[in-house]
C-alpha cells in the first residue's frame, strides 16, 4: 500500500490506514525502515536528503513528511515533490518522488535597453546546462533590480519569467516619464521651474539625477519646500509622471552690514537682492556701503544658461576709497585716494554633448582716478598715480566643469582660461591683452581616512573630508600694466598671511590648499596652505607662502568664513562669505 504526499499536505486518511497496516490493531506508530529519493536524473539523492528530517529507525512522523517535503520543494530544482509511503519487513519505506526542472538551454531578455543582455548576465549565476533552479534564478533577478537600482533606475522592475521547457525569457520594465505636471507656483513662471527639470517626456526615469535636479531647484532659493509625487496611467505601467508641488517663498531681501577693519575702519551699509525678479529667475542687487571705502553698486542678471539659453549680466559699481594702503616690494610707500566707476555687460552660453563646457563675453568700460598721495614714506615710490584714466576692455572667459553634477559637496574639477584685451581705439586709453588660466580641483577623502580611522559616526558619504585646491598663473603682453589691471596678491581670497595689493605686476603665480573637514552638518574647520607671487620680470623661483585654520559655518544667510593666517607681514584674521575657491 502506498501514501502519496503532493507537495501541501499527506492525505490524513491514507496515513492512518497505513499506520494500522504496519503498527497492528494496537495503532502503534509504524518505523521507517528506509529513506530514499526518485525520479531525480541531475540532482543527487545525497543533496536532496541533505534537507529531510526523516531517519531509518524513526517513527513515522506526519509533522516531518510535511516539512521534508518543504524543504525539498525549496530547493528549487524541482517542479513536483511526492512521497510514497511503502509497507516494509517491520515498518514502512520513506520514498521522495521528484520532478527536476528542464535543463536550461538560453535566457532571454526583452525591454532592457539601459544595459545590453550580455551585461545582465554578468548578474546571473544560473548557467546554460545545468537544472534550473528557480531560487537560485530568484536571486539572480533580485541582483539585476539591484543593479539597475545602484545606479538610479529605481522604478524598473521584472515584469515576467516565462519559462518553456528550457528558454527562459526576462520581461524587465524600464519605466519612462510621461507628463511633468508642475504645480503651486504663483509667482514664479512655469518655464523657469521647468528648465531646472532637465527629464524630458520619454526619458528613462533615474533618480539621482532627478533628485541633482530637484536640489538644483531648491537651491534658487524661491522655494520653501519642493515635494514630488508619481503616478502611472491606468494600463500603462512602463510610463511614470512627476507632479511636482512647490511651496513658494518671498525672495526679496534687505541686510544691514557693520564692519570694522584695521586699515579700513568703521563701515556699514544697506542692500537690497531679488532672486526672483518677476517671477523670470532673475537677479537684482542694488547696495552701498559708507566708510573709508565706500561702494555703490547696482546689478542685473539672468545666470541660468544651457546649450539654448543665454546668460547675461548688466552692471554699474561706483568705488570710493579713502587712505587707502599703496605697497611695493612689500613695503607701504604711501595712502592714497581713489575712485573707481565702471559700468559692464556679459553674455554666455553652454556647449558641448554634456553641456560641461561654457564661454562668457564681457564689455567692461572703467573710469579710475588716483588722488591725494599722503603719509608717505620718504623717498617713496609711486607706479600708482599715473595710471589713472578711462579704460574698454573686452573679456572672454572658457570653463570646462567636470565636478560630478549629482552630488551636494564639490568632486572633480574645474578648468577656465581667460583673455582680456584693452582697446584704446574704442576711447580707452590703455591698449594690453592680459591672460591667465585656473584649475581648481576637489576630492573626497573618506575612503583613504576610513584605512586610518573609523570614520562611520564622523563624516558621511553626503558631508565628506575634502582636499581643494587651486592652481592659476597669468601674464601680458606688456611689462607696465595700469595699476587697475595688474595681477594682485594678498588679502582673503588670495595670500591670506598678506596685506591685500602686497604683491603687484604682470605675470601672476598662485596656489592654495584646503582640507575641509566636517564637524558637525552646519559647521566645519579649514586646515590651508597659500603660496605664490607677482610681479614684473618675476623670479619664477621665488614664492611667498602662509597657513592658516578657519572655520565655516552654514547659516540662513549663507556659509560664513572666518580664516586666521600666519606668516607673511603678520598674523591676519578674515570674515566673509562662502568658501575661497
Amino acid at each position: 500500500m502506498k501514501g502519496r504526499y503532493i507537495h501541501g499536505a499527506v492525505p490524513v486518511l491514507t496515513i492512518l490506514l497505513i499506520m494500522l497496516a504496519a503498527g497492528g490493531a494496537a495503532g502503534a506508530d509504524p518505523t521507517v525502515i528506509s529513506v530514499g529519493v526518485r525520479g531525480n536524473a541531475q540532482v543527487t539523492s545525497e543533496y536532496i536528503l541533505g534537507v529531510v528530517e526523516t531517519r531509518a529507525g524513526d517513527l513515522l512522523d506526519r509533522d516531518k513528511l510535511q516539512k521534508d517535503i518543504e524543504a525539498i520543494y525549496n530547493q528549487g530544482f524541482f517542479t513536483f515533490v511526492d512521497v510514497d509511503l511503502e509497507a516494509a519487513p517491520g515498518g514502512l519505506s520513506v520514498v521522495y518522488s521528484v520532478m527536476e526542472n528542464p535543463i536550461v538551454e538560453d535566457i532571454t531578455f526583452t525591454g532592457n535597453t539601459v544595459y545590453r543582455s550580455d551585461m545582465l548576465m554578468k548578474e546571473v549565476f544560473t548557467q546554460v546546462g545545468s537544472v534550473f533552479n528557480r531560487v537560485f534564478f530568484r536571486n539572480d533577478l533580485d541582483r539585476i533590480q539591484d543593479k539597475y537600482h545602484k545606479d538610479g533606475y529605481v522604478m524598473v522592475r521584472v515584469a515576467d519569467v516565462n519559462i518553456q521547457g528550457g528558454h527562459i525569457s526576462v520581461q524587465i520594465v524600464e519605466p519612462r516619464v510621461g507628463q511633468i505636471i508642475i504645480q503651486g507656483n504663483r509667482k514664479t513662471k512655469t518655464r523657469v521651474i521647468r528648465r531646472e527639470i532637465r527629464l524630458q517626456e520619454g526619458d528613462l526615469f533615474n533618480v539621482i539625477r532627478f533628485r541633482h535636479q530637484l536640489g538644483k531647484l531648491q537651491g534658487l532659493g524661491f522655494f520653501e519646500d519642493v515635494n514630488v509625487g508619481f503616478d502611472t496611467p491606468e494600463g500603462r505601467e512602463d510610463i511614470l509622471d512627476l507632479i511636482l508641488t512647490v511651496k513658494e517663498k518671498k525672495t526679496a531681501a534687505i541686510g544691514i552690514n557693520v564692519g570694522y577693519g584695521t586699515e579700513t575702519g568703521l563701515s556699514g551699509g544697506i542692500t537690497f537682492t531679488e532672486v526672483n525678479f518677476g517671477g523670470l529667475g532673475h537677479q537684482l542687487d542694488i547696495g552701498f556701503d559708507e566708510g573709508d571705502e565706500a561702494r555703490y553698486w547696482a546689478t542685473y542678471s539672468s545666470p541660468y544658461m544651457d546649450r539654448r539659453t543665454y546668460g547675461w549680466r548688466l552692471g554699474v559699481s561706483y568705488y570710493d576709497y579713502i587712505d587707502q594702503y599703496y605697497y611695493r616690494n612689500r613695503t607701504k610707500q604711501f595712502e592714497f585716494d581713489e575712485t573707481n566707476l565702471s559700468v559692464f555687460a556679459g553674455l554666455g552660453k553652454k556647449f558641448g554633448r554634456k553641456e560641461d563646457w561654457s564661454w562668457f563675453f564681457t564689455v567692461n568700460w572703467r573710469d579710475v582716478d588716483y588722488r591725494n598721495v599722503h603719509n608717505s614714506r620718504p623717498n617713496y615710490y609711486d607706479d600708482l598715480t599715473m595710471w589713472d584714466g578711462i579704460n574698454f576692455s573686452g573679456e572672454l572667459r572658457f570653463t570646462l566643469d567636470r565636478r560630478d553634477p549629482y552630488l551636494n559637496y564639490s568632486k572633480g574639477f574645474v578648468w577656465d582660461t581667460t583673455f582680456e584685451q584693452a582697446v584704446q581705439a574704442l576711447g580707452g586709453d590703455y591698449d594690453y591683452l592680459k591672460y591667465w588660466t585656473q584649475v581648481r580641483y576637489y576630492m573626497p577623502l573618506n575612503r583613504l581616512m576610513d584605512e586610518v580611522v573609523d570614520i562611520d559616526s564622523m563624516w558621511t558619504e553626503d558631508n565628506p573630508i575634502i582636499l581643494a585646491a587651486r592652481a592659476r598663473v597669468g601674464s601680458a603682453t606688456i611689462d607696465n600694466l595700469p595699476a587697475f589691471a595688474r595681477y594682485s596678491l594678498g588679502g582673503m581670497s588670495t595670500l591670506r598671511g598678506y596685506h591685500s595689493r602686497t604683491f603687484e605686476g604682470r605675470d601672476v603665480a598662485l596656489g592654495n590648499v584646503e582640507i575641509r573637514i566636517p564637524v558637525q552638518k552646519n559647521f566645519s574647520l579649514v586646515g590651508f596652505y597659500d603660496i605664490g607671487n607677482a610681479g614684473n620680470n618675476m623670479d619664477w623661483g621665488k614664492f611667498y607662502d602662509n597657513y592658516g585654520i578657519g572655520l565655516r559655518v552654514r547659516t540662513p544667510m549663507g556659509q560664513l568664513r572666518l580664516d586666521f593666517a600666519v606668516g607673511g607681514d603678520e598674523d591676519r584674521a578674515y570674515f566673509g562669505f562662502g568658501e575661497m575657491f
